[in-house]
């Protein structure tokens, strides 16, 4: 119903009509759902998995996250009622102490994030690429 405000309703409300002119622009917010921000995680230019990958492939790291953790970090921040602005606290009390770690394993190819990480429950899985005979760190 909100989506159908129009100025007179407004002024009806009890706004001043002064108030209302000098607003010419009205809309209304809806609640994000866990699609929303998954998408908001992963798809704008600077989106914050990106920002992760990016950090990772410093190190030679490909990170991945499964969906169903996406979906996890979306669930915690609509659950603890923080929105899209609290998505990199969330990311950031998993993530921090693998990135810590990250620098002392050795030839680590790639990191798979899944809810159990998100959730605290396990450990990340990490890939490593094999040596081959002769070859030196």
């Amino acid at each position: 119903i909100f989506n159908q405000v129009i100025p007179d309703d407004l002024i009806k409300y009890g706004l001043i009509p002064e108030l209302v002119g000098r607003l010419p622009v009205h809309s209304s917010l809806h609640e994000l759902d866990e699609e929303a921000l998954v998408r908001i995680l992963t798809e704008p230019r600077n989106a914050i998995i990106k920002q992760y990958k990016k950090l990772f492939q410093i190190e030679g790291v490909n990170l991945e996250f499964s969906r169903e953790a996406l979906l996890e970090i979306a669930h915690t921040a609509i659950k603890q009622k923080i929105g899209a602005r609290g998505l990199r606290s969330i990311m950031e009390k998993f993530m921090i102490e693998i990135m810590y770690d990250l620098p002392d394993r050795q030839n680590v190819n790639q990191c798979l994030i899944s809810k159990e990480v998100v959730l605290g429950k396990n450990d990340p899985v990490f890939t490593y690429e094999q040596r081959k005979k002769g070859q030196t760190a």
